[in-house]
């Protein structure tokens, strides 16, 4: 007994076919076709050169199929002739002669047939509409041949100039700095920082167009270069952010409406080359978004010193009596003139530059991430937040590694350490200036940052170099950190005053420092010296330095004062040894107690010497002989 038939269901494999298996197992599989790739495909599969009579002859009803089978067909036997085919072809070719030739002999010699025309009605003629239909015709025929003509024009102005060439070469190196995308028939650019990492709203689309096109519609004139640039009308001109720092009674200037351009800064001009059109519409795009992300961080933030935002300016204090302007100047071209003042605006190139390195540096980080450390982790997180655990740190540090700084305040610190760098150096400056004995030499490093620099600076006397007195200021942000020559450290704010006074204190300490250097080489005794002495009146600031000498016999004293304000003051007392009357059991030496009584004051500008050093020098070397 014959089983139940099973129906069996067949299905095309849903997986596409497997393509390469790569090296870390990694399958990669064909693309799936799509519908005109299909098509195509069953297209190829029909057999066009098949004749239709052939299937003429096949049974199409069931019945007629079921005899056909029933019938045993006979074998297939091939020609006997090899030239069979081509005998069958000349056969039929043959066949269509003849008939051609019997219908051509017809008409030609007449005896069976005639071909007569018929004879029809001759339609109406009317003329007003026929020379309008003529009119038309000839309008658009005139067009077309217009169309040619110009067209036949271009291209032998092209061929004659080789403009074609150079259009695709200038395109070609559009291309290699600029991102290019064809719309239809036109080909646009993008100047906008999106593909550095910029989230600027703004955008920067410009068209590419072709001179011989614009020079057909009589819209440009000579011009060396075969591609132009259309600029949006929001990027025309030039632009460049203004960084001033100016003291209180200078700010009439920062407040009013009316921008200082320089007088090499205008618009670009319709012929100028494509390449500085685009350089310079970048720029003004860059400056654009640096001034928007600068005027909302300045609302934004909330501190002590309030940030102020007037139309395209942007004013912030940074010391007493000192204040950051910074300026969006945009000139197009279009603005009225207006008659400024001959004086030239104090613009800091070196701030504007770190104006234009802080924006980058957040594309940059807007762009590239710091890898997940292990790779499971969360994206974007960085080192230090993911040992933070680890390393069991504090919720105050865990507040202030979230907390970054804007771009404002950076560069807010960085005006406040250059105007401390400068205010510095010019009391430096003027000391070394003003002082001729001793003399300042400042060494300034030049491995610096925008936040901290340090300078040497050394102490010395004219002919007495031995004797030095070294010092090194670190300037901070809002104070000066100054290293000894012992290697202590004080701290100073960020007055002058108080770095003009300690210069002067060290200078009092190095005139103290050369008497006792001097007494060694001399062979007097230092009896007593006191860096801060507080014996005297009081200083208006600063102390008094004093050393006491007594010389190699003991029969003359030397007392010398350096003070900051007072300056520097020399006393003599001769002392008889030969007196030793009245002498405490305490005192073990005649020498100690010839310390007090009177001294007699020395005029140290009728000494000889070329500065105060040398004049001692000289006054000791003679005490010396003459004891």
């Amino acid at each position: 007994m014959a089983a139940p038939s099973v129906n069996v269901c067949v299905e095309a494999a849903l997986e596409n076919p497997i393509q390469e298996v790569k090296y870390d197992g990694q399958e990669v599989y064909v693309a799936p076709l799509t519908m005109s790739e299909n098509l195509s495909k069953l297209a190829h599969k029909i057999n066009f050169f098949k004749d239709e009579s052939e299937e003429k002859g096949k049974p199409t009803s069931e019945g007629e199929r079921e005899t056909d089978e029933e019938k045993v067909l006979a074998p297939f036997q091939p020609s006997l002739w090899p030239w069979d085919s081509v005998r069958n072809k000349l056969k039929s070719a043959l066949t269509e002669i003849s008939v051609l030739y019997d219908v051509l002999s017809i008409v030609k010699e007449k005896h069976y047939m005639v071909t007569d025309p018929v004879s029809q009605d001759a339609p109406e003629l009317k003329a007003p509409l026929q020379m309008i239909a003529k009119k038309k015709s000839l309008v658009s025929v005139c067009q077309i041949l217009n169309t040619g003509a110009d067209r036949l024009k271009r291209v032998q102005a092209e061929m004659d100039s080789n403009t074609q060439d150079n259009f695709l070469w200038e395109l070609l190196q559009l291309r290699k700095n600029w991102r290019l995308k064809k719309v239809h028939n036109t080909i646009l650019g993008e100047l906008s920082y999106k593909s550095a990492g910029s989230r600027f709203w703004q955008g920067g689309t410009f068209e590419v167009l072709k001179t011989s096109d614009l020079a057909a519609e009589g819209d440009v004139t000579n011009k060396k270069s075969s591609l132009d640039v259309s600029i949006p009308s929001e990027l025309e001109g030039v632009a460049y952010i203004q960084v001033e720092v100016k003291s209180v009674p200078d700010l009439i200037d920062l407040t009013s409406a009316t921008l200082k351009m320089p007088a090499s800064l205008g618009a670009v001009s319709a012929d100028a080359y494509w390449q500085q059109k685009l350089e310079t519409a970048h720029n003004v795009l860059f400056c654009k978004e640096l001034f928007a992300q600068l005027a909302r961080e300045a609302v934004q933030i909330k501190g002590s010193t309030p940030h102020l935002v007037v139309g395209n300016q942007i004013l912030t204090n940074v010391f007493p009596g000192f204040q950051l302007s910074i300026v969006l100047c945009h000139y197009t071209g279009k603005e009225k003139k207006v008659n400024l003042s001959p004086t030239k605006p104090e613009h800091n190139h070196v701030l504007e530059h770190s104006l234009h390195q802080l924006l980058r540096k957040v594309h940059d980080n807007n762009l590239n991430t710091s890898p997940p450390h292990p790779v499971n982790s969360m994206l974007g997180m960085t080192k230090r937040r993911r040992l933070a655990g680890p390393q069991a740190m504090s919720r105050q540090e865990l507040v202030q590694m979230t907390h970054s700084e804007s771009i404002l305040e950076q560069i807010v610190k960085q005006t406040r350490h250059a105007v401390l760098r400068i205010r510095s150096m010019n009391v430096i400056d003027q000391l070394a200036i003003t002082m001729q004995d001793p003399q300042i030499c400042a060494h300034w490093s030049c491995l610096n940052n925008s936040l901290e620099s340090s300078v040497r600076l050394t102490i010395t006397s004219y002919c007495f170099e031995a004797n030095r007195t070294p010092l090194i200021l670190i300037i901070g942000i809002d104070n000066i950190r100054v290293i000894l020559r012992e290697g202590g450290t004080c701290v100073l704010s960020f007055e002058e005053n108080e770095l003009r006074d300690f210069l002067q204190w060290q200078i009092c300490q190095h005139h103290a420092q050369s008497v006792q250097t001097l007494a060694k080489l001399h062979g007097w005794q230092v009896l007593s010296a006191i860096v801060s002495s507080g014996h005297g009146d009081i200083e208006t600031y600063g102390t008094t330095s004093t050393v006491m000498l007594a010389s190699p016999k003991g029969n003359v004293i030397l007392a010398f004062h350096s003070s900051p304000v007072n300056g520097s003051k020399l006393s003599v007392k001769k002392v008889d040894t030969s007196l030793e009357s009245n002498i405490s059991p305490a005192v073990t030496a005649a020498k100690w107690a010839s310390l007090a009584g009177e001294f007699k004051e020395v005029n140290l500008s009728q000494l000889e010497g070329r500065n105060l050093t040398g004049k001692i020098d000289m006054l000791m070397a003679r005490l010396t002989v003459l004891s």
